[in-house]
């Protein structure tokens, strides 16, 4: 299969599975019924579900899918270990600490978790980063990877302490919003997650190239010219910045910034000019699945999107793993 056809099934595929997600739920519709609605010549009914409930939530599902994907490329070729995902380096801990002291607080408005989950993130980021800087000037990948470790850790014993203490129904919804969720989602939640995340991905897929030279070592790059420094510094700023607003938005998600690209580069290999908008298809269209499968398996009841996107992805991060050790 050359390039092209390759390109061509991917967004095929996600685009099948975009039309699906807008298919299901407590109203079942036909993909006849979607594609109208979609057109607004549809049923009153099934336009306003569609349009107002289901897109939005499928769209910021594949925005936020595809940016943890790229993000998790990123972060792999930056400390060059393919373990490496959004949320080692202590974002998950520091957002979790942020959303559960807002959720215990009861600070209002429909803003206030997702704020506070993002300021949690942002100082994890310059925690870490501060850590990782060893010696005033040069960023220890090794450092980076152990300071988001320990920092993650401490922020989830603060974490535990604080649910310990809480009321029963403050721990419920701190455990929900800590597994996952896009029962939140709105035009507005996609609207202000997409304008911030366009830049960000921009700024990844613009230094593809130098992100091919930083996978080969640093030694290497440097030696083919690369201002090593610097790019690591501007990698780990945006990347950790754009996954702390997805993470702000949706809660904590794993597995897909971890098994995604290990899939693309089976695909496509290791050159990052096609495995980070591989990755955002892949990635998007995988949230979009689990996000289907997380409101109906058990409907009227809904599971966390991060339950569902473990299940899908321990058994195929085992499966990649095998094939890429053979």
């Amino acid at each position: 299969m050359g390039p092209l056809s390759r390109w061509l099934v991917l967004g095929a595929t996600a685009a099948v599975v975009a039309l699906a997600a807008l298919a299901v739920g407590p109203a079942e519709l036909s993909l006849v019924e979607v594609w109208r609605a979609l057109l607004g010549t549809g049923d009153v009914t099934a336009v306003a579900i569609i349009r107002d409930l289901r897109l939005p939530r499928v769209l910021l599902a594949f925005l936020i899918g595809g940016s943890l994907s790229v993000t998790g490329a990123t972060l792999q070729a930056l400390v060059r270990n393919p373990l490496a995902d959004p949320y080692l380096l202590g974002l998950s801990g520091g957002a979790g600490l942020g959303a559960v002291a807002a959720i215990v607080l009861h600070v209002g408005g429909a803003w206030g978790v997702p704020a506070a989950a993002l300021v949690g993130a942002l100082l994890a980021i310059a925690l870490v980063y501060r850590i990782a800087v060893v010696t005033g000037s040069v960023l220890d990948a090794r450092v980076l990877l152990l300071g988001g470790v320990v920092v993650g850790s401490f922020a989830a014993a603060v974490m535990g302490a604080i649910m310990a203490v809480s009321p029963a129904p403050e721990v419920h919804s701190a455990v929900l919003w800590w597994l996952g969720s896009f029962d939140r989602a709105s035009w507005q939640s996609l609207g202000i997650f997409g304008a911030y995340a366009v830049i960000p991905l921009g700024v990844l897929y613009s230094m593809a190239r130098p992100l091919d030279l930083l996978a080969l070592g640093e030694e290497s790059a440097r030696f083919l010219g690369a201002d090593v420094e610097r790019l690591k510094r501007v990698l780990y700023f945006v990347a950790s910045v754009l996954t702390a607003a997805a993470v702000s938005i949706s809660g904590i998600i794993g597995f897909v910034g971890l098994v995604i690209p290990h899939a693309i580069r089976i695909l496509w290999g290791h050159t990052h000019q096609a495995l980070l908008p591989g990755a955002f298809l892949l990635g998007g269209a995988l949230m979009v699945l689990a996000d289907a499968v997380a409101r109906t398996a058990f409907a009227p009841l809904e599971l966390p999107v991060g339950v569902v996107t473990a299940l899908i992805g321990v058994p195929v991060f085992i499966v990649l793993v095998r094939r890429w050790a053979r």
